[in-house]
């Protein structure tokens, strides 16, 4: 084609122009470089924090809890039976990989110095210790038992150092109901996940000292806890979930309901959308900031080369011809955009992945630095959308050629 022809040319002797014509296309090139490289990062980075919120969200609260319903409408925790038909059932829903029981109880730990109200979560041998082992920042996890008491506990590092404590120190924890009751604990592990919800307030134990506290009957406990092969299967397995168990009553007359970790904790995950809607705003504006540059740089290479066009059009060249051949030249431009674009942010994203370089207040942000997660499918889309946005963008300008006079812009200089 000989316009794609003349474009080609002209671009590869784009250095051989004036001066600010080069400047032009340096500033165009650089305008969607930039504004390319700020969109893979953003969206990186957006995926990063959903993927890595997430998954500690679900790792200490499961996808899916089964639980009294009174416990989600009162402040107190209410037993249902999870005997092992309930288990098999629930373990029987498709997307389902894995069910685990679990007793909570309120209670208090207190040194000689200091004292902290924590929710003891009561775990047995099929607890999943995945999670809780990858975070572990110190000593190890007990064996979680149902049949007697481990006598180990588990506690945040924020616990630690407000208590002063350490893997080996013995504690005394107390359980305020009539009588107040107290148990002697070791720390044997020590963890962190930066979630203020979870750190400031929950400790790991055995499930049969917790279930031996309430006092309950032996296959009565606080819940069952569902993890799932898919978080993104979320709402189908859980109204999978809602037919199989929701709305029956166990052996005491408990009803049974069954929240998912969105709905325990919504305040967090609407956060998570929320960034989302902070990740368009920064798309739409990148993409515009890219079409601008690269307009602009057009317009200034089109006028600097009226006397090109002139020459072009006197020889037989019409405005068809003239406006192809200076679009290919602007998507040259904008490929080259996109090329340096993609190259910053894969550097970018390798500095930060490699060296955490980019340090956050896990306070704040649930996380002590920034997480990346590299999706290719969205980086196809954003330059793929880059490219096309900018290619029709550039038609406005392009209509200039058309008004160009031959025996006017050959004088032009």
């Amino acid at each position: 084609m000989l316009s794609y022809f003349i474009a080609k040319r002209l671009f590869r002797h784009s250095d051989d122009a004036k001066h600010v014509s080069r400047l032009a296309v340096h500033i165009a090139t650089g305008g969607v470089a930039i504004g390319v490289a700020v969109m893979i990062v953003s969206v990186c980075v957006v995926l990063g924090f959903q993927t890595e919120i997430s998954s500690k969200m679900y790792g200490i609260g499961a996808h899916i809890q089964v639980l009294n319903y009174e416990s989600t409408t009162k402040a107190e925790t209410y037993p249902i039976v999870v005997n092992e038909e309930l288990m098999e059932r629930l373990s029987s829903v498709p997307g389902v990989r894995h069910v685990q029981r679990f007793c909570q109880k309120g209670g208090m730990l207190k040194t000689d110095e200091a004292f902290r109200g924590v929710l003891f979560h009561g775990v047995g041998p099929e607890y999943d210790t995945d999670f809780l082992s990858a975070h572990l920042v110190d000593g190890e996890l007990p064996a979680f038992c149902d049949t007697a008491s481990c006598g180990g506990l588990v506690v945040s590092k924020k616990m630690a150092n407000e208590l002063q404590l350490k893997v080996g120190d013995r504690i005394y924890a107390y359980f305020f109901e009539q009588n107040i009751r107290a148990r002697r604990f070791t720390i044997s592990g020590i963890f962190c996940t930066n979630l203020c919800d979870f750190d400031d307030k929950l400790v790991f134990t055995d499930i049969y000292t917790i279930h031996h506290l309430w006092g309950w009957d032996s296959e009565q406990y606080s819940g069952a806890e569902l993890l799932l092969n898919d978080f993104q299967e979320l709402d189908s397995v859980s109204a999978r979930v809602v037919d199989a168990v929701n709305h029956t009553q166990d052996a005491y007359g408990a009803y049974y309901t069954s929240p998912t970790i969105t709905e325990l904790y919504p305040a967090m995950f609407s956060w998570l959308s929320l960034l989302d809607t902070n990740v368009w705003v920064i798309l739409v504006l990148m993409i515009c900031v890219s079409g601008f540059t690269v307009v602009s740089g057009l317009l200034i290479i089109i006028l600097e080369r009226t006397n090109f066009i002139g020459v072009m059009k006197a020889l037989g060249a019409n405005n068809s011809l003239m406006r192809r051949t200076f679009l290919y030249y602007a998507s040259f431009i904008v490929l080259r955009g996109l090329l340096y674009g993609n190259l910053l942010a894969f550097l970018l994203v390798a500095i930060q992945k490699t060296t955490g370089v980019v340090r956050l207040n896990p306070i704040d942000y649930y996380v002590d630095r920034v997480p990346l997660l590299v999706n290719w499918s969205y980086i196809a889309v954003i330059d793929f959308c880059t490219l096309i946005i900018s290619v029709i963008a550039l038609l406005l300008p392009c209509l200039i050629v058309s008004g160009i006079h031959p025996a006017r812009s050959i004088r032009f200089e």
